[in-house]
């Protein structure tokens, strides 16, 4: 059966007047062209509520119980990796009868939704104290100390790898069609290595490494690229390199080692990366001319703005005693 279209409130407020003034409700039924079980209706819930306005609907009864829905939360709570087949389990066991889909959205309902658990460096003990110990003691730097930083590390770019999220507009049943495809080949079709370095006053060199890097390679590379950089940057006198804790790098500015979050460059290889995708090289000559000319189209002010909220970086590590943050 069709579902009736809904009275207007104009419609249903000129039932209740019609009404008062002594009309019956077949007369007012067929002055407005409605059948008398509505007009009833009208005039019944009028009596009861004093208004003609839509009342709140209850709706189904929900399938899991409030004690129920504290329970799957407070599991979910301590265990975030917990199934919901095991939530399923745990009703049924409980008396409730649910499926999966009913589960999602009751935690939903609760803010609570299923999202893949993000990689992050494994952080032991050591760790997560040496970063507490970086973040406290550089919480008060001025601005102009980050701002006489260079930053530094290296990075991995694959030819045809899954180096950026890209999304397409499409119509449904076309997701195989080239344009809203993304080439791959098995094992990415190789991929370059890269090393390099920015201030706040705008990226520094980058370079392809070769062949597998060590400390001998690695002081090669700076005494090559490091000076020339701070150079061309025109960094003030006592400027300050910063490197991670690699056992082939030789220490200058003490670093938190498995602290990826702390270092914008890293910030920088994201957006090397997404322009690099953009422009869909075929082969790994080609990857590392585009690495090289997208790099140094990285305007000066990004990297201004990573270094100017350096201090966010230290907070938020602070804020996560010591753990991953964001960034």
């Amino acid at each position: 059966m069709a579902k009736t279209k809904e009275l207007s409130k104009d419609t249903r407020n000129k039932i209740v007047d019609l009404h008062q003034v002594g009309k019956t409700e077949s007369a007012i039924g067929k002055q407005l062209g409605l059948k008398k079980s509505t007009v009833g209706a009208i005039i019944r819930k009028w009596k009861t509520y004093k208004t003609t306005d839509n009342l709140p609907r209850s709706g189904a009864p929900r399938k899991i119980s409030p004690r129920g829905v504290k329970m799957i939360t407070r599991t979910v709570s301590k265990n975030p990796r917990t199934t919901r087949g095991d939530l399923v389990n745990d009703l049924q066991r409980a008396g409730t009868k649910v499926t999966k889909p009913t589960i999602s959205n009751t935690l939903r309902r609760q803010g609570l939704k299923s999202c893949s658990a993000r990689r992050v460096p494994l952080l032991k003990p050591v760790h997560v104290q040496a970063r507490l110990k970086f973040a406290r003691e550089h919480l008060d730097d001025p601005d102009e100390d980050w701002e006489n930083v260079i930053w530094s590390d290296e990075t991995k770019i694959e030819l045809f790898g899954k180096n950026s999220t890209r999304r397409v507009w499409r119509t449904k049943n076309a997701e195989l069609h080239p344009k809203n495809t993304i080439p791959t080949v098995k094992h990415g079709g190789g991929n370059i290595m890269l090393w390099g370095c920015f201030s706040a006053k705008g990226p520094g060199r980058l370079i392809r490494v070769k062949e597998r890097m060590n400390g001998a390679m690695y002081r090669e590379i700076l005494s090559e690229n490091l000076l020339p950089s701070a150079r061309s940057l025109k960094m003030k006198r006592g400027w300050v390199f910063q490197h991670d804790n690699d056992p082939k790098h030789f220490k200058v500015l003490e670093w938190p080692s498995q602290s990826p979050d702390l270092n914008p460059i890293e910030n920088l290889w994201r957006e090397l990366k997404v322009r690099v995708a953009q422009r869909q090289p075929q082969n790994i000559t080609a990857l590392e001319e585009i690495c090289m000319e997208e790099w140094a189209k990285i305007p000066a002010t990004v990297c201004e703005n990573l270094v100017k909220t350096y201090r966010k970086r230290l907070t938020s590590v602070i804020a996560n005693k010591g753990y991953i943050t964001k960034y």
